[in-house]
């Protein structure tokens, strides 16, 4: 059991750590919610994807930097605006 909640700690610091190397995330938004495909103004096609749920924040939304979006497997690459 020991071993178990070392092995946990051990993955919780290193995930904490990944975020921190990669800059302004704070961890990703635990909830979420999917935006159907669509047609944008420009007549170009908008697959349909997962988003963080609205909030005071842009620090824990899938695109800021140090977060990572588990439905497509990548990190966050823009900065926040606010």
């Amino acid at each position: 059991m020991r071993t178990v909640i070392a092995v946990a700690i051990l993955v919780a610091s290193i995930a904490s750590a990944q975020a921190q190397y990669y800059g302004y995330g704070s961890g990703s938004n635990s909830r979420s919610h999917s935006v159907g495909g669509y047609t944008n103004s420009h007549g170009t096609y908008v697959d349909s994807y997962q988003r963080t749920n609205p909030n005071s924040t842009q620090m824990d939304n899938f695109g800021t930097r140090g977060n990572y979006n588990s439905y497509n497997g990548s990190y966050g690459t823009r900065g926040p605006r606010y």
